[in-house]
């Protein structure tokens, strides 16, 4: 026989439901103020790129992408907030993944474009330290490590990820935070002879305070490398939001090459690599970036138009989860488009030679020396 609880115990409190990512996403604002003007040069003469949903990670939202037609920079418009870009750019259990469009995006890092991004390094000799801003696991620092042995590399990340590539020692400093936390800034003023910004401008929220974070981390004559995509890439044009590098709404900032290089010069900067028209060693105003080709742009499109062909994917803040038929079509489908998937990414591999001295390079690299002294 049960026993009653004493008159005077207090009651139990009511089970706290989860909070799923949909709720999640209605508790914050999500969205700045539309911008009027172009956050790099105040003109407010925009155009509209895209209107598109999040086609990778199929996370709910619409999202905009705007274009100066004076300058051509090009960016989301409205921007998300803080809370929403940590939203959307975090792990989130239950969420579906795209396992084929992610191992098409995972080409940009690939252990051998690593190597290309460092060797273009080797003429300017080995440095004494190294900042990697944005390193995430810090693959770059540990493959950079074969061509400079000597070097000591500290890197940056938002996330503690940073950390755990210091415990592998593929990095011998982490710092976790912005480059433009005071706090970071402060601990890395005028420590390098080299900063790294490689993909790592199209995420952030100010690009152009970025880069003088990052010369502020530079001793004087000390080399900024960079490298991000290109808005102007004609397969943008061709294709849309299927073009896997605007990746909406992850990617905030794509710079023109000429405009990132006119701000450098503008901090008194020069320009030390040269495109493939200008002949190796070309400085100055007249020296032109460097083109480069990540090879998924077809495999990209095709990842994503298999994706939302198929059935939508079961996710947290679906109203109504789709059947089991539709989930096991979608799987079967899936695994059988992945070929289809992998030619495209064959004729990517067998057309960069040529594509990266084309309109069609997705990417450029600049590399910028600081000032020996400050500029009048």
């Amino acid at each position: 026989m049960s026993v009653p609880d004493a008159p005077d115990a207090p009651a139990a409190p009511p089970p706290v439901a989860p909070v799923v990512p949909a709720q999640q996403a209605a508790s914050v604002r999500v969205h700045e103020a539309r911008r009027a003007d172009c956050p790099w040069c105040g003109s407010a003469r925009l155009r509209n790129r895209l209107r598109t949903g999040d086609l990778r990670r199929h996370r709910p939202g619409r999202f905009t992408v705007d274009a100066c037609r004076d300058c051509g920079h090009t960016f989301q418009n409205p921007r998300l907030t803080a809370e929403g870009l940590a939203f959307h750019r975090r792990a989130l259990r239950g969420a579906p993944r795209d396992t084929v469009t992610d191992a098409v995006l995972a080409l940009r890092d690939a252990p051998r474009r690593r190597r290309a991004t460092a060797r273009a390094m080797l003429r300017f000799g080995e440095p004494e330290s190294w900042l990697d801003v944005g390193t995430g696991h810090a693959r770059f620092p540990d493959t950079a490590r074969e061509f400079f042995p000597y070097t000591a590399f500290d890197g940056t990340d938002l996330t503690a990820r940073v950390e755990r590539a210091r415990v592998l020692g593929r990095v011998e400093e982490a710092h976790i935070g912005a480059l433009t936390d005071p706090k970071v800034r402060a601990r890395v003023e005028a420590r390098y002879d080299v900063v790294s910004l490689l993909h790592h401008l199209e995420h952030t929220t100010d690009p152009r305070a970025e880069l003088h974070a990052a010369l502020d981390a530079l001793r004087p004559g000390g080399l900024l490398l960079i490298e991000t995509l290109d808005p102007g890439s004609a397969f943008a044009a061709l294709f849309g939001s299927r073009w896997l590098s605007y990746d909406q709404p992850r990617r905030l900032h794509l710079l023109p090459p000429r405009n990132l290089r006119a701000e450098l010069e503008s901090l008194g900067c020069t320009i030390v690599t040269t495109g493939s028209g200008s002949g190796s060693g070309s400085t100055g105003a007249g020296a032109k970036h460097r083109p480069v080709y990540v090879p998924y742009d077809l495999a990209g499109a095709a990842a994503l138009a298999l994706s939302h062909a198929l059935p939508a994917p079961d996710a947290p803040w679906r109203a109504i989860p789709p059947t089991p038929f539709q989930q096991h079509a979608r799987a079967v489908l899936l695994r059988a488009g992945a070929p289809l998937v992998a030619v495209a990414a064959l004729a990517d591999l067998a057309l960069a030679p040529v594509l990266r001295h084309t309109p069609f390079a997705n990417a450029y690299r600049i590399v910028a020396r600081k000032p020996a002294k400050p500029p009048n």
